[in-house]
């Protein structure tokens, strides 16, 4: 982590850097790519009930497991959806590995981070920031004495 960037792991420094290290209209083409890397659901998820993330027009599921103590996110998004489906990947691959105190420290408006504020709709700006607080909700239940 470098300066500014106290409650941003590495990982996500890394998306975000890579993000902003392209023009403007380059990072939807980013995103998108993103979007194509968003893991199926193992085996063992595929018929179980996972949370909807309401604030997100499309139909996005997550799930958080703690193996071993280190945060593993699951997401399903539509490929119908690629700008949601990005934002799932991203944070599906951002969060992997992560002590849960570190997913509950990235800032809430992490999306915005991005520099996705004018290449795509501020409605799903949103509906990252709902993903990302679902899944600190799930953090902390899934860490609660």
């Amino acid at each position: 982590m470098t300066t500014g960037d106290t409650a941003l792991p590495a990982s996500l420094t890394e998306i975000r850097d890579e993000f902003l290290a392209l023009e403007e209209k380059d990072r939807l083409l980013l995103l998108l790519e993103f979007a194509n890397e968003l893991p199926e659901l193992p085996e063992h998820l595929r018929d179980v009930p996972m949370e909807r993330v309401e604030e997100c027009q499309a139909p996005v599921f997550i799930d958080v497991e703690l193996p071993d103590g280190v945060v593993e996110l699951h997401a399903t998004a539509p490929r119908e959806a690629p700008t949601t489906r990005g934002f799932a990947s991203i944070l599906v691959q951002g969060l992997a590995g992560l002590s849960p105190a570190e997913v509950l420290a990235v800032p809430g408006d992490f999306s915005h981070e991005l520099g996705l504020d004018r290449a795509v709709s501020l409605l799903r700006l949103r509906g990252m920031s709902g993903m990302l607080s679902r899944i600190k909700r799930q953090v902390t239940a899934k860490t609660a004495p």
